[in-house]
């Protein structure tokens, strides 16, 4: 007799375009190429994996979720004891219980979609027994071990939209305008937005930047006739003074800080040290939210037809990623084992400065 295969999929972290792309893929794959396939959907990410809160996954369930933004499951984030443990809401180990769920399910693998904080979860699931296969999604794209993300790509759209649409209050006002965009501690976004805007400033955390020469660099453009300028910053943009502190010392500084966030302070010192009017933009999750672009369509279907071959293959511990253009996976252990940061010497941003970008360096 034909043994059912059992999986269930989990979106776990901030939501981002193009995670019902790969539910629907990694759904529409197992149904289409394996005999006897279970599909469940654990619901709000790790939480429904503790809580023993799920739903069954049926082929209808997937028909119409290609375009929609979110995750038809819900998500949540999880608390980390980094390396070692999932905690529940109480604080306490939650890998027992989950690994209830995971049993009482009798589930084959368990496939998680989520950023750099979920890839170290899902090594620690791995580690304590259950079989996990992974999927790198985040709009940050900082996960050790592909190229690139679903969601990265969408958020870049809407974050380089944003910035489009300022060119025209910032030269009508001749204003400074600094626009703040997220990706926590790496600048892919900043930098891949900012340079398809035509931003005149781009400050990422991997190159801390001097107040002073980011003034020198609007000081420059009105000289030469540019009344306005345009600052795509990073939300972890950091200055070189700040940037050789401890943690501890930074974390202080952050708590005495006035100003909401860095783009707040820096307009506060481009206006007094230029005498220019200065104004911030925020999209916040506007960055996050929508649906997904066609790039992200397709990359998330990839991945989740990757992601089931691998299941139908037994080849789990391993994250779903592209390489050089191609669609493969590596070692869980691997994806897990750092965040990729951009490097100052990568060669979009030798480009960038080379058309008179600055990265207030």
């Amino acid at each position: 007799m034909q043994k059912r295969m059992r999986v269930a999929l989990l979106t776990s972290g901030g939501d981002c375009p193009g995670l019902n792309a790969a539910i629907r893929a990694i759904g529409k794959s197992l149904f289409g190429n394996a005999e006897g396939v279970e599909l469940f959907g654990m619901c709000d990410g790790f939480s429904g994996l503790i809580r023993s809160e799920y739903i069954r996954l049926r082929r209808d369930d997937l028909a119409g979720i290609l375009t929609e933004g979110g995750t038809i499951l819900g998500t949540s984030r999880q608390s980390y004891v980094p390396g070692k443990a999932i905690l529940d809401e109480d604080g306490n180990d939650a890998m027992p219980a989950m690994m209830r769920t995971y049993e009482a399910l009798g589930l084959d693998c368990l496939v998680v979609m989520g950023g750099n904080g979920t890839q170290k979860g899902a090594l620690l699931m791995q580690n304590a027994g259950m079989n996990v296969v992974t999927l790198p999604k985040t709009i940050d794209n900082d996960i050790y071990g592909t190229d690139t993300t679903f969601g990265f790509q969408s958020a870049a759209n809407i974050a380089t939209q944003v910035i489009d649409y300022i060119h025209t209050t910032a030269s009508s006002h001749r204003r400074i305008f600094l626009v703040e965009l997220m990706g926590r501690d790496a600048g892919w976004l900043t930098l891949t937005a900012g340079i398809s805007s035509g931003a005149d400033v781009v400050l990422i955390p991997e190159i801390p930047y001097d107040i002073h020469a980011v003034a020198a660099a609007i000081e420059e453009r009105r000289r030469h006739g540019r009344n306005f300028s345009i600052l795509a910053v990073a939300e972890g943009a950091v200055s070189r003074d700040d940037a050789v502190l401890d943690e501890e010392t930074s974390r202080r500084r952050r708590e005495q800080q006035r100003h909401p966030t860095v783009s707040y302070h820096l307009a506060e010192l481009l206006e007094e040290m230029t005498g220019q009017e200065t104004r911030v933009t925020i999209p916040g999750h506007f960055q996050r939210g929508g649906p997904p672009c066609p790039h992200d369509r397709l990359l998330a279907t990839r991945f989740g037809a990757e992601a089931a071959r691998l299941i139908m293959e037994g080849r789990f511990g391993r994250m779903v990623a592209m390489q050089n253009g191609q669609i493969t996976s590596v070692p869980l252990t691997e994806a897990a084992s750092r965040t990729k940061f951009l490097s100052p010497d990568d060669p979009v941003i030798r480009d960038a400065r080379q058309i008179g970008i600055c990265f207030g360096d």
